[in-house]
């Protein structure tokens, strides 16, 4: 029997954590939560997640981001599937995220988020497959270590 699908959702709302956790493991996903980025970045580098759902605005204005680009410089993490999620994704995308960045996230999901919604975009992206290849060697900036 193989084990359930694992899904992250790192986001320092406890209250949206529940709301995820509960919506995703109705449909039998196992959810693991953390709190704020240095946590989520350990657990995905501890226990590797079989997706994502990061918040883009945490402890400091742009943990989500720096966390975001920890994963994609580190090759053992570089190829999880994740979905940024944000209230402020919605109003000022553009601000927390530029243009040449976007690529990096597989998804966005603005907050309040529907269950049909979060469901339908967790199981489209899981289903597509791995959308990148692990980076070959990449180091994490310097830059983005001193904010994680």
């Amino acid at each position: 029997m193989s084990s359930p699908t694992r899904i992250l959702i790192a986001d320092d709302d406890p209250d949206f954590r529940e709301f995820v956790r509960i919506v995703l493991e109705s449909h039998g996903y196992e959810v693991c939560e953390a709190a704020n980025a240095p946590d989520g970045l350990q657990f995905m580098r501890n226990k590797r997640p079989d997706l994502v759902l990061l918040d883009a605005m945490m402890s400091y204005e742009l943990a989500g981001v720096s966390t975001l680009r920890a994963v994609r410089d580190d090759p053992q993490l570089a190829d999880i599937p994740l979905i940024m999620i944000s209230a402020v994704l919605s109003d000022d995308e553009d601000r927390f995220l530029p243009a040449d960045q976007r690529a990096l996230v597989d998804r966005f999901l603005s907050k309040p988020v529907s269950p049909d919604e979060l469901v339908a975009e967790v199981a489209g992206l899981l289903a597509a497959g791995p959308t990148r290849l692990p980076a070959a060697g990449a180091n994490p900036s310097p830059d983005t270590r001193e904010h994680i």
